[in-house]
């Protein structure tokens, strides 16, 4: 995998994966995965700050991801940027990015 387009991250399932079946046999999943970090904001507290990532996966991750990853289960992932567009139900074009999972690892208990 090329390190011009390159994403590692670690967190957890925020929703339950949906996968899609198409015509010609193959499969796309997708989940959202959440990552927190944390910071001490200028009265001394610590905060969360908690990103929302969307991932899509095809071929053999399907599979894993369908059969061992419910909602709330941490994983870590390797992928890529991707970015699409589409007309919306009104006619206004949505963007949207997501990441594309190469690989993937099963983290934490099993939930």
């Amino acid at each position: 995998m090329s390190l011009r387009n390159k994403v590692t991250l670690i967190g957890h399932t925020g929703k339950e994966v949906e996968v899609f079946n198409f015509e010609n046999g193959t499969k796309k999943a997708t989940v959202s995965l959440a990552t927190s970090d944390y910071y001490i904001n200028a009265a001394g507290e610590r905060v969360e700050e908690t990103q929302w990532h969307n991932l899509i996966a095809f071929g053999k991750v399907v599979d894993i991801l369908e059969k061992y990853v419910p909602k709330g289960k941490e994983i870590a992932i390797e992928g890529k940027l991707t970015y699409r567009s589409y007309d919306d139900k009104d006619g206004t074009k949505r963007f949207v990015t997501e990441i594309k999972i190469d690989e993937l690892v099963l983290l934490g208990s099993n939930k």
